[in-house]
């Protein structure tokens, strides 16, 4: 089997642009990278994904947006991280979920067991070896998406409350299971950052029996 690491955090956090710097940095040491998001990732998964970001759908029930991001996660899991696993090589995957924990159960309040038993059905109980965690303040956060030019989406329209409540769930989730999360300051310098993620990264791999050659520098 291969292996499966996600990267998660608030919106603004950085950790799109950190994963596309591993990607690039883990293809060059001659790992089989799948670089892949949530929700995405398959034409349906992107599909859903409009739906779920478009700003005209402010209707959106909370429980309509568990069972939508399930659906892209179910067919992403399924057709392209399980084989990709299968076959030996390395998922990276730009969110994953304990967003839905972060998300829809500590931001929306929604019942952080029941999420977890559509999780598991929805992923095959598939979870992660590792997972990052990029933590902001939820007001620097957001500040960035603005400043940036990125997509601004359905869910970065909600309240800065909600941001706080999913910062704050991410931190709880990382408490609760030290062993797969490891938690980086998103405050941090871009190049600063990715070389803690490469440190962390490439640790991870070469105690799981990886062979990777010596990391440049960043």
């Amino acid at each position: 089997m291969g292996a499966f690491i996600t990267f998660e955090g608030p919106d603004g956090s950085g950790k799109s642009t950190q994963i596309k710097q591993l990607a690039e940095h883990l293809t060059g040491l001659g790992q089989n990278v799948l670089l892949t998001r949530e929700p995405g990732g398959t034409d349906i998964g992107e599909q859903i994904r409009d739906l779920l970001h478009d700003l005209r759908r402010r209707e959106m029930h909370p429980r309509a947006e568990i069972l939508l991001y399930s659906a892209a996660r179910a067919q992403l899991v399924a057709q392209v991280v399980k084989p990709h696993l299968a076959a030996g090589g390395l998922v990276l995957c730009d969110r994953y979920a304990d967003s839905t924990l972060a998300y829809q159960g500590y931001g929306h309040g929604l019942d952080l067991a029941v999420l977890r038993q559509i999780t598991a059905f929805a992923t095959q109980n598939l979870r992660p070896d590792l997972t990052l965690l990029f933590d902001l303040e939820a007001d620097q956060g957001l500040a960035r998406r603005r400043q940036g030019g990125e997509e601004w989406n359905r869910l970065d329209n909600y309240a800065l409350a909600f941001h706080q409540r999913v910062r704050d769930g991410y931190l709880e989730l990382a408490r609760q299971d030290p062993e797969r999360w490891v938690v980086l300051d998103g405050a941090q310098p871009v190049a600063a950052l990715q070389a803690a993620v490469r440190a962390v990264v490439l640790q991870k791999l070469e105690a799981g029996g990886w062979r990777l050659e010596k990391a440049s520098s960043v």
